[in-house]
């Protein structure tokens, strides 16, 4: 039976619970109403409610106190309900997990889960994507699966992970996205991209709910024989720049694509890095393809313009292929 991109967070989470009992989770409305999304239901009953831990509305709080717990060789997974009200625990993420390691070799091995994207018509505080304060602070690691296979994997490998874990998971993908996982244990490692669709004439880099928009206008393209390779970056921090710049130098030709703001994005990163390392192999400008420097409309209609859609990426490689 196929296995959702929500059902495989949930069993990562089950699975390292089960594995150790070190792991414990934190957060708004976890235990008695089993989580806003559904994904620990079911924990409380079987771990207790001293794994399983509810929380007042106060995400510095709930930060504050996983990294306590992490530094007192606890393994927290701390939620935040959405990723948008991440902000509210800024500080201690950023002044305090991410610089332990740094200021006394200490280590924070706390994860923080925070669903993340639009495409829900949650508005502009509750569809955001706030990966790059994160991506751009040293000491955090930053992951954003985009398949159920890789949600289930990263999880676990993040939990196992001695050092600061941001998971953004998108929202969008919870129950849209399904796949045949395997019966035996497995992990997925930190900071490897992987290329989900082998091609010779372009390259689309990207990650979340983009990958499959990137791989819809693949499909599309072929049937005008233009080949699309397509690049999962599954995590941000550390980059895998390695995979990204070995797909240029073999399609000479890239797009950027990301759901987040264009302006300090990771398009703009990504495209430095390529024309540091490989500007010599380009035979075509770097494309970027975002969402506009707007807050996220709650309109249906002025969301849907709002994010990047499969019309815009075809259009944009179609050109640059052409170029």
């Amino acid at each position: 039976m196929a296995t959702t991109y929500l059902e495989a967070i949930r069993e990562g989470l089950w699975e390292e619970m089960e594995r150790d009992p070190d792991v414990f989770l934190i957060g708004e409305d976890i235990g008695v109403y089993g989580g806003a999304f559904k994904i620990t239901a079911g924990f409380l009953e079987r771990f207790g409610e001293r794994r399983v831990v509810d929380t007042p509305i106060a995400e510095s709080g709930i930060v504050g106190a996983a990294i306590g717990a992490g530094l007192m060789g606890l393994r927290p997974v701390a939620e935040m309900q959405f990723s948008d009200f991440i902000s509210c625990a800024y500080d201690q993420i950023v002044n305090f997990a991410a610089k332990c390691r740094y200021r006394w070799g200490a280590a924070v091995p706390i994860v923080i889960r925070a669903p993340s994207g639009g495409g829900i018509h949650g508005g502009p505080y509750h569809s955001q994507n706030p990966e790059m304060p994160f991506v751009h602070t040293p000491g955090l690691k930053v992951v954003a699966p985009s398949t159920a296979y890789d949600a289930k994997g990263l999880i676990k490998s993040a939990i196992r992970d001695n050092d600061p874990v941001m998971f953004f998971e998108h929202k969008g993908l919870y129950r849209r996205i399904k796949e045949d996982l395997p019966a035996e244990e497995y992990t997925v490692p930190i900071g490897k991209a992987a290329v989900v669709r082998p091609g010779r004439h372009l390259s689309i880099v990207t990650y979340g709910a983009m990958v499959y928009v990137a791989l819809e206008a693949a499909e599309r393209l072929a049937a005008e024989g233009i080949e699309i390779e397509v690049v999962d970056l599954r995590t941000l921090l550390p980059l895998d720049g390695e995979t990204v710049l070995a797909s240029v130098r073999k399609t000479a030709k890239v797009l950027l694509l990301h759901e987040d703001t264009r302006t300090g994005g990771l398009a703009g990163e990504l495209a430095a890095l390529i024309t540091e390392n490989v500007f010599e192999y380009l035979d075509g400008p770097i494309v970027r393809v975002t969402a506009p420097d707007t807050p996220v409309p709650f309109s249906a209609p002025l969301e849907e313009a709002f994010l990047p859609n499969t019309e815009q990426v075809v259009e944009k490689a179609r050109w640059l292929y052409r170029y």
